[in-house]
């Protein structure tokens, strides 16, 4: 299970454990708050490919999906 906290998980890197269409290392670029400070979206961006897609930021404290920073 990988540490994490909601307020520092703007700019967060991380890896994926099993990669998919060569895309291994991820930035999260985007997250909406609500006034209370819980997330509501959460947005990753490949840095190979530049590709955007909406997450959970729930699953990125799987360690057998994510891995914090890039391996």
């Amino acid at each position: 299970m990988n540490a994490l906290s909601a307020k520092k998980l703007l700019n967060s890197k991380w890896t994926r454990v099993n990669p998919e269409r060569k895309e291994k290392h991820f930035l999260v670029s985007k997250v909406k708050y609500d006034e209370d400070g819980r997330v509501l979206d959460c947005e990753i961006e490949a840095v190979l490919t530049r590709s955007t897609y909406a997450i959970d930021w729930r699953v990125l404290r799987d360690s057998e999906q994510w891995i914090t920073g890039w391996l």
